[in-house]
């Protein structure tokens, strides 16, 4: 049972929110087996974006990549179940949607990698040092779901 309780961070990025896909990101992790613990819509500031991307401070983008992020409301979520942070990832696709796969998100729905519509936390680690940035603990619902017995053995 604790190994369906893992844990990742998700965050449909302003490009996807104005796009519309939303509801269609939703829909994949739902119909995968996830289940979504807690979910908002919000303006992210500057300052919670730098403490976000604080790896990446050092690349070239990294201003362009807060200017983006910040250009409009982003969906950030936490989602759990079995493996959730590696299949996540792989729902996804790769970074650059070009290496993307068809049938992931970004292989779907995405051309550039500027704009590349959705985050995921890459460890289980980031996911919980992710999730405390982003979700006050009262903010994740904890709930059954009347489908768990027909996902899990």
């Amino acid at each position: 049972m604790a190994a369906t309780k893992e844990q990742t961070f998700i965050a449909v990025k302003p490009d996807g929110v104005q796009r519309g896909l939303i509801g269609c990101i939703i829909q994949r992790f739902e119909q995968k087996g996830f289940r979504l613990v807690a979910m908002k819509l919000m303006h992210a500031s500057k300052d919670h974006l730098e403490k976000h991307y604080c790896d990446l401070k050092d690349k070239p983008f990294f201003n362009d990549l807060v200017k983006y992020m910040s250009s409009g409301p982003v969906v950030p979520m936490v989602w759990e179940g079995l493996d959730v942070v590696k299949t996540g990832r792989v729902m996804l696709g790769e970074t650059n949607p070009f290496d993307s796969k068809p049938g992931t998100i970004r292989g779907d729905f995405c051309i550039q990698v500027g704009r590349n519509i959705i985050h995921g936390s890459d460890s289980v680690e980031s996911a919980k040092k992710e999730i405390k940035l982003w979700f006050k603990p009262e903010e994740l619902v904890d709930y059954t779901s009347c489908a768990r017995d027909w996902i899990y053995e």
